[in-house]
């Protein structure tokens, strides 16, 4: 697995790199096809807001057929990866549950066939 990462407007640090390589990795179990690649990018959103800081963080992924994309904002970086994590985990499983359900629709188009042409 290859996890590109950007960071925009702020200086990523050793730690987030190392915080969005595991919460990002955790992902690889959801993906059978290997080797893949993320895009991830991290960021500021702006300068000019007058209370805290407001962070941004997005992540893609092409898969067969399909790609993702995420995108959580919110006052702390940490709680943006963690939220485009969760949110990263459910579309992987739900595009999993899809993979099965079509499998399973063309073997039984396949058995039918099999029966029509005995």
């Amino acid at each position: 697995m290859k996890i590109n990462i950007k960071a925009t407007n702020f200086k990523l640090t050793p730690s987030i790199n190392e915080y969005i390589g595991i919460k990002i990795g955790s992902l690889e179990k959801f993906i059978k096809a290997s080797p893949w690649e993320v895009w991830v990018e991290v960021g500021k959103t702006t300068h000019h807001h007058h209370k805290g800081q407001v962070f941004r963080a997005e992540v893609q992924l092409k898969l067969p057929g399909k790609g993702l994309r995420v995108e959580s904002i919110k006052d702390d970086i940490h709680l943006a990866i963690d939220e485009v994590k969760d949110e990263l985990q459910r579309k992987l499983k739900q595009y999993q549950e899809k993979q099965i359900t079509e499998t399973k629709k063309g073997a039984r188009i396949f058995k039918e066939e099999l029966h029509l042409s005995e």
